[in-house]
């Protein structure tokens, strides 16, 4: 009895030790993700302007530019996939990696073959496992990404895309990631990039409203506007999926903290009621004993 109860006190001790790292990393995360959501909220007024910007250059001209033309025939399709640098966050990497992949898969079905560019460590160690390659990576910012990042990423896409798909370069963009929806949820969503698609998303990921635009004069050519202002378009983009990414990612380690810290409590509390059962049993047999003792020598 004395061993069994030295057993069930060894594993309070380690489940509140785990309870008070899970909490601690539950109010950090808690802390991080106000931060996040600030940045997201900062970002979110610029990229719509662009998006507006840009839909309306492709709406009220008939210029044929080639970040605007749909191919006739697309052999490479490049993919990026955003996933953090951490883990410890339930199913977030795993749901946006089966959801790149999904995507791949579709793609292949139609003829194309998919390259991917890779952001953060845990997509980066998921391929190199699985001897998967990647046209590029990054690693290291996923917490805390910088446009100057999104800047290095965008300008490697679209260098794929302006190059011949015959010599390595690719016929349309995708970029697959986490949106934050709640602080319960994140939605692993995959959205075109290029070619430009007028109808689109704001940033927020809400439809456009379908407002009517004014009629526009554009000066210099609606090719030079366009030329100026889609890379801006998908850096932007780009940087508000990594800053969508980093706020989903500080949410899903909140709550997967909250539901470690929960299962230590229940832990603690079964290990507890076995410790007084173990305990009343060893009691009740001393007791018996010392009666059992009596008894002997009393007859």
């Amino acid at each position: 009895m004395g061993a069994q109860l030295r057993e069930y006190k060894q594993k309070i001790s380690s489940a509140q030790t785990t309870k008070k790292i899970t909490k601690a990393m539950e109010l950090i995360a808690a802390s991080r993700i106000q931060k996040a959501m600030a940045r997201v909220r900062a970002s979110s007024p610029f990229s719509r302007a662009v998006t507006r910007a840009v839909s309306a250059v492709a709406t009220h001209t008939s210029i044929d530019h080639p970040l605007t033309r749909e191919p006739e025939q697309v052999t490479r399709s490049a993919v990026l996939l955003l996933t953090s640098d951490r883990g410890l966050a339930g199913a977030f990497n795993s749901q946006v990696i089966k959801e790149a992949l999904e995507l791949a898969e579709l793609l292949r079905s139609e003829g194309k073959e998919v390259v991917f560019y890779l952001f953060g460590r845990k997509a980066v160690g998921y391929f190199q496992f699985r001897q998967m390659t990647a046209a590029a990576d990054w690693v290291g910012e996923a917490d805390t990404p910088t446009f100057q990042t999104a800047t290095e990423i965008a300008d490697a896409l679209i260098e794929a895309y302006s190059a011949d798909e015959a010599e390595g370069g690719v016929g349309e963009i995708h970029v697959v990631y986490n949106r934050f929806v709640s602080m319960m949820t994140q939605s692993p969503e995959s959205v075109r990039l290029l070619p430009l698609e007028v109808v689109e998303a704001d940033a927020s990921g809400d439809q456009a409203s379908g407002e009517t635009y004014p009629l526009y004069e554009f000066e210099p050519e609606a090719g030079d506007v366009l030329d100026a202002l889609l890379p801006v378009y998908i850096r932007s983009r780009i940087f508000n999926a990594l800053l969508q990414s980093a706020a989903a990612k500080q949410a899903a380690t909140q709550k997967a903290m909250k539901s470690a810290s929960d299962n230590a409590d229940k832990l603690i509390t079964d290990y507890t009621r076995l410790r007084n059962n173990a305990r009343q049993a060893e009691i009740t047999q001393q007791i018996a004993e010392i009666v059992g003792g009596a008894d002997a020598l009393a007859s």
